[in-house]
């Protein structure tokens, strides 16, 4: 079998995806669905990959995860860099090593890139290691504003699409436009599951949270995690090299104590640019998972919100 073959028998489990915004409630509603389906967690959070990045991505303890399998999770440490590609080959063996052993594979996160690449058809283009050099010693000479503003010259889509202080997602783009000659959007999955033939076998469920709700959330969950010793794990991840992770330090609350511990700013300013960060971030979430039609949302304060998730799934057989 093809390492991203994930076609199966009729009579093995679905697929399911919970998607939405960060803090609306996802890891919750995943692991009640796996209590009642026999299902096991796929992890689909990039930060979450991350062995000691614990309380700034909200991974779940051991209790909390109630006994259910956890995979893709812990697997880098904090100065390896995350691709997309290797992230979709691990994501794939484990749903299909799920379907295997009859459990219900359960997709959870909020990284939409991510997400896609595993329900979505995705191949990924090649890369160039003299030009992705060259972009990376222009982002670190320039800045990623400047790169953005490059980007926006030659694809004003992308450049819309990604935030002008994201260097490694500016420079990827702009490697991808070089090496094919083509928008960087018409590289991404198309909205069509990467086996057709089982389409219904794959259950997209979104948790819907209001954005003043969602903001409250987020406050809250910012909170959590200062009170919860972020600090204190983000001084641990630094002296294992955070600094130096690609992609590791640009996560959210991360980057941000980091800039306090440098002493760029005081630990209030820090937890408000956390804050606020991930209030933007989760409205580009929100509006990524809603320009996909499959999304099936359920209101994330539902009493019979499992109940619903459940249902949802069983109507996919």
């Amino acid at each position: 079998m093809p390492p991203d073959d994930m076609s199966a028998a009729d009579a093995s489990p679905p697929l399911v995806a919970v998607v939405g915004p960060t803090a609306a409630g996802k890891s919750d509603l995943a692991i009640a669905m796996a209590v009642r389906l026999g299902g096991e967690v796929v992890n689909a959070d990039s930060m979450q990959l991350y062995r000691g990045m614990d309380i700034g991505t909200a991974k779940l303890d051991q209790e909390q995860r109630r006994g259910i399998p956890h995979h893709v999770l812990d697997v880098l440490d904090v100065t390896e860099p995350a691709a997309v590609a290797e992230f979709q080959s691990w994501a794939r063996a484990a749903i299909r090593d799920c379907r295997n052993r009859g459990a219900t594979p359960i997709l959870v996160g909020g990284s939409a890139l991510y997400v896609r690449a595993v329900l979505d058809r995705f191949d990924f283009p090649g890369t160039d290691d003299a030009l992705r050099a060259e972009l990376e010693a222009e982002l670190a000479g320039r800045g990623p504003v400047a790169l953005h503003r490059r980007l926006a010259a030659v694809d004003p889509v992308a450049a819309e699409s990604i935030l002008p202080g994201n260097g490694r997602r500016i420079v990827r783009a702009l490697e991808v436009v070089t090496l094919t000659g083509k928008p960087f959007a018409a590289n991404l999955p198309r909205r069509e599951y990467a086996h057709i033939e089982t389409t219904e076998r794959t259950v997209q469920i979104g948790v819907d949270v209001p954005r003043p709700t969602l903001d409250e959330r987020i406050d809250v969950r910012v909170q959590r995690m200062w009170d919860g010793g972020l600090v204190d794990e983000v001084r641990r991840l630094e002296a294992a090299g955070l600094r130096s992770g690609r992609t590791a330090s640009r996560a959210l609350g991360y980057a941000q104590v980091l800039q306090f511990l440098a002493g760029h700013c005081t630990e209030a300013q820090a937890r408000q640019a956390t804050v606020q960060a991930t209030r933007r971030f989760a409205r580009r979430q929100d509006s990524w998972f809603r320009k996909d039609e499959r999304v099936q949302w359920l209101p994330y304060d539902a009493a019979d919100l499992s109940d619903r998730g459940v249902a949802l799934v069983g109507a996919s057989r």
